[in-house]
């Protein structure tokens, strides 16, 4: 969507992610942060200030709802990490521009992780009401500030079907990857309507 890039910052931890990105964003200021809490936070600190009027994390995540299969999009309602949590002020606009343009996202918190959720591990995140896990979105928030700030994941795994599971894996990721390249222009749409004065994030 041309002319978002004055007002859309994308943050991807991964390369694929990021291609994904690019692809359906081409005016979009994507960049790549890496992965892990400690290279969020550094990329946050990073790029608190780079011009934007709009902050997105966009990437893959690890499905805790049953119910959520590989591709499922999910928008965060909340970033939880270490017993504090962030509410994502741009989740009900943009599950709208999801639902808008033909998707169904499921909305609830979103659980940041310092290492791998597998097992027992991802059974009790689950228990505490987030719907799916990542290592980075609570702490890539930081980057927004005041800015509007939206979260949209793709499951990429599933608790019966986790990351050590290879051949599961990379079908999820090929689904994961096409769901997040189809969805993105979303982003671009969530973020057009913050210029409108009579719309509420």
């Amino acid at each position: 969507m041309p002319g978002t890039g004055d007002t859309l910052l994308v943050l991807c931890p991964l390369g694929i992610e990021a291609r994904a990105a690019r692809r359906a964003l081409p005016g979009a200021h994507v960049v790549r942060t890496g992965v892990g809490m400690q290279r969020s936070l550094r990329a946050a600190a990073r790029l608190r200030e780079l011009p934007a009027s709009a902050v997105a994390v966009a990437g893959f995540c690890g499905g805790l709802d049953p119910e959520l299969e590989p591709g499922a999009l999910v928008v965060a309602t909340e970033l939880r990490a270490d017993g504090a949590a962030v509410p994502c002020s741009g989740a009900p606009a943009l599950a709208g521009a999801l639902r808008a343009a033909g998707f169904d996202p499921a909305e609830g918190p979103i659980a940041s992780v310092r290492r791998l959720a597998r097992g027992a591990s991802r059974a009790r995140l689950a228990e505490s009401g987030a719907i799916a896990v990542d290592m980075e979105s609570a702490w890539l928030a930081g980057a927004a500030g005041q800015r509007p700030l939206a979260v949209l994941r793709v499951v990429v795994d599933t608790p019966g079907r986790e990351l050590l599971h290879p051949l599961a894996t990379v079908r999820g990721g090929i689904r994961a990857y096409r769901a997040l390249r189809g969805a993105a222009p979303a982003l671009a749409a969530w973020a057009s309507r913050l210029a409108q004065p009579q719309l509420t994030q």
